[in-house]
């Protein structure tokens, strides 16, 4: 199901297989992406009215915001950016505009519209690919000619058969292969260049790069990466680019979600306190029309950010969110504060999310033939110490988690490869044994946790 097409409820059930408590972030996220699928129901007229429900999620760090934000862009089959608001410098300044969030979004849903087509082109493209890596692994059958035996083409299409069958089975996989690779235009430095529209820079070397022909290299690689090269390249020649372009540009201004992280960070200090960031409230303002709606130039023509979905996210320990311009507060109208971590919450974040830092754990040991196992009353033990850390020390939310266990299971980690076919047991008086020391004295927890 497209994600956006999801219930609220079945959304926050996606976000809670990796994500414990924060139910209002969770809820208000579901129903901002809900309310774009209703829009989209609505009557043209209507439509273009209804303004997308642009949340600032705030809240301590390690708790769980951009977690939401990496979750979504992992389920949703819509177009979605994870930028940070610290990048960002305000016209006129060194470094990266504003503007080049929409055109990296507008990037994104070229690939995933390119992947989504070419997904329905798959198996004429695997079949294109077969041919031309059986003509690598050894010469076309020749034709049935007049001064060929027919016994000669007959063994020739038998051993291409064969060598067809091999490749299916993945004999050849490591078997290398030299053949000629088309060159892309390289254009990923220009983002190091000072100021101005990196966009028509970069438009400006593909076009140099088209107007040589684009450059040919002969290069040696294995059947599994040259399969790889081939498929790319035959992908690009069977997508109609216009075609991609035309519903990647639809997806961005109807369903596409910029998240903009650490957006505290730019908010201007009412305290009086001057800092080297001059520029914090011109990126604000800078921001503003694109939040606001408005017509962004990129390479494959203008992009209207109206109905794009904005979701700012930060700590906001200094600053708060009415230090941003009222402007700007304007486009957020929904706030959600996430709750600081408890013992309970570190305990369920243990055991409960798909992807658990103790299963990790214990699969990776599994690598080592080591069978890793943790008693209930070490997993409570751990939970305790991970919040009485984060409450004496900096508070890094679920993060401390990582800290403690890697500080934990060193010595097991270390020892791995001795302990094969062993089975070993985390106790309660293990973790007080590895960890105890450390908790005691809270100026070495500070350098070690």
């Amino acid at each position: 199901m497209n994600f956006d097409e999801m219930t609220p409820v079945e959304i926050v059930r996606e976000l809670d297989k990796y994500i414990i408590g924060q139910e209002d972030a969770k809820r208000a996220v579901a129903l901002a992406l809900r309310s774009r699928y209703r829009r989209k129901l609505l009557p043209e007229a209507m439509r273009d009215e209804v303004a997308p429900k642009n949340i600032i999620l705030i809240g301590p760090t390690g708790v769980g915001k951009t977690e939401i934000a990496r979750r979504i862009s992992k389920l949703a089959h819509t177009p979605f950016v994870k930028v940070e608001a610290t990048k960002y410098t305000e016209v006129g300044y060194v470094g990266r505009d504003v503007e080049s969030m929409v055109r990296d979004l507008m990037a994104t849903s070229i690939q995933i519209t390119k992947n989504s087509l070419a997904q329905e082109k798959k198996e004429t493209v695997e079949q294109i690919v077969e041919e031309r890596l059986l003509d690598l692994l050894l010469p076309p059958a020749p034709q049935n000619k007049k001064d060929e035996s027919t016994s000669l083409v007959e063994a020739a299409n038998d051993t291409r058969e064969r060598f067809r069958q091999f490749l299916r089975e993945g004999r050849f996989e490591d078997r290398v292969v030299e053949f000629n690779v088309n060159q892309k235009p390289a254009v990923g430095g220009v983002e190091l260049l000072a100021g101005g529209n990196m966009e028509d820079l970069e438009n400006t070397i593909q076009s140099l790069g088209s107007i040589f022909g684009g450059k040919s290299k002969k290069r040696k690689v294995s059947i599994k990466r040259a399969r790889e090269i081939l498929t790319e390249e035959e992908m690009d020649k069977i997508v109609d680019q216009d075609q991609v372009v035309e519903i990647a540009k639809e997806k961005v201004e109807q369903m596409g979600i910029i998240f903009i992280d650490e957006i505290d960070k730019i908010a201007g200090n009412k305290g009086g306190r001057s800092g080297p960031d001059v520029s914090r409230e011109g990126v604000q303002r800078d921001i503003l029309p694109i939040v606001e709606g408005s017509k962004v130039h990129t390479k494959w023509g203008m992009i209207d950010t109206s109905h794009i979905l904005f979701i700012g996210a930060g700590a906001f320990h200094i600053s708060k969110p009415s230090d941003l311009i009222p402007e700007l507060q304007g486009r957020f109208p929904l706030r959600v504060e996430l709750n600081e971590l408890t013992s309970e919450d570190f305990l369920r974040i243990l055991l409960e999310p798909e992807n658990a830092i103790i299963k990790q754990y214990i699969a990776l040991m599994k690598t080592e033939d080591v069978d890793l196992s943790f008693d209930d009353d070490a997993l409570l033990r751990v939970s305790e110490i991970a919040y009485t850390v984060n409450a004496t020390t900096e508070n890094i939310g679920a993060r401390r988690l990582y800290t403690i266990m890697e500080k934990l299971l060193e010595d097991i980690s270390f020892k791995a490869t001795q302990m094969a076919g062993q089975t070993f047991t985390v106790t309660r008086e293990y973790v007080d044994e590895r960890l105890g020391s450390v908790i005691k004295d809270e100026d070495l927890s500070r350098y070690i946790l």
